[in-house]
Formats: C-alpha cells, structure tokens, sequence
C-alpha cells in the first residue's frame, strides 16, 4: 500500500469503528482461506463484518474513538469481527471458534467498556436486539389478551344467567 492509501484505510476504518456498538478482536493464525471465508459468510448473515489489517494502521484508526482502549489486543495475526447490534458480532465470532481451535477470541469493547473473552462469551450468550424485541411484543400482547378474555367474562356469565333464567321461565 501507498502512503495515500493507509492514510484513506485508517481513515475509513476509523469511521467505521467509530459507529460500531461491539468490536471482537481475535487471533486467526492457523486458519485456511475457506475456513476464513466461512467466518466471513457467518458474520456477514449475523449484521457484523470482518476486517482483516495491519495492526499498526487499526492502532491509529483507533485513536479519537471509544474504542482506542483496546489497541494492546493488536499483537500477532489478528482480526476484528465487528457490528452495530451489541450481540451479533460476538456471537458468530464465538460460534465459530467453538469450531475452529485455531480462532482464539482475545478480547475486544462495548462501547467504551473493555471486555475480556470471557466478556466476549457472556455478551453471546444474550438474546439479539430481534429476539428482545419479539419478546417485548409477546409481553405487551399477553396482558392486552387476557385483558379482553376478563372483561369479556362477565358478559358471557351475565348471558348464561339470563340463559338460565329463561329456560327456568319456560319450564314453569
């Protein structure tokens, strides 16, 4: 790369972390093509993204973002799996280094708030934004339910007494 071109990757890089929620940063030694292609894929249908660079120019993308506390993970061959939903990203990226040995999850940042890996696997065990807010609807749906089946009760008791009072009258 051109001078012209590091300052416009870091520059870009920049930007792009700087409007991301999670950033996982790990250790790909080890890992063939297909192997890397297919964390690509699994990130890519999760919303997140993977970005593969030199770890001196993401040590200067960093800089002036949350996330700049987390420049020491730069050492060795190392990849950052990165999205905007809090939970996509480490969710692949430890979904697949349960299958692959050689993917090792060093650590990475929520925001401003560093994590560690065990971070990492906790922050994958969440549900996603998707499935909170499919469970909210089923929340606010459930009472609306079981609101209309209580008022709705009553008027079906008050029928069957008068139901009951008319076959009494007829039967006299």
């Amino acid at each position: 790369m051109e001078r012209a071109e590091k300052h416009e990757f870091v520059t870009s890089l920049n930007n792009v972390l700087g409007d991301t929620g999670v950033v996982v940063v790990a250790h790909y030694a080890g890992l063939s093509v297909a192997q890397m292609t297919a964390l690509r894929a699994s990130v890519r249908e999760a919303g997140g993204s993977v970005r593969v660079a030199k770890n001196r120019l993401v040590k200067l993308a960093l800089k002036g973002t949350d996330l700049e506390h987390i420049s020491d993970l730069f050492q060795g061959p190392t990849v950052l799996v990165y999205s905007e939903d809090p939970v996509a990203a480490p969710k692949a990226a430890v979904e697949f280094a349960k299958a692959n040995d050689k993917f090792a999850i060093l650590g990475g940042a929520l925001g401003s708030t560093n994590l560690n890996p065990e971070g990492v696997k906790s922050l994958a065990t969440m549900p996603s934004l998707d499935e909170l807010r499919a469970k909210l609807v089923g929340m606010i749906q459930t009472p609306a339910s079981r609101m209309a089946q209580v008022t709705a009760a009553p008027a079906g008791q008050l029928a069957r007494v008068f139901g009951a009072y008319a076959k009494k009258d007829e039967a006299a």
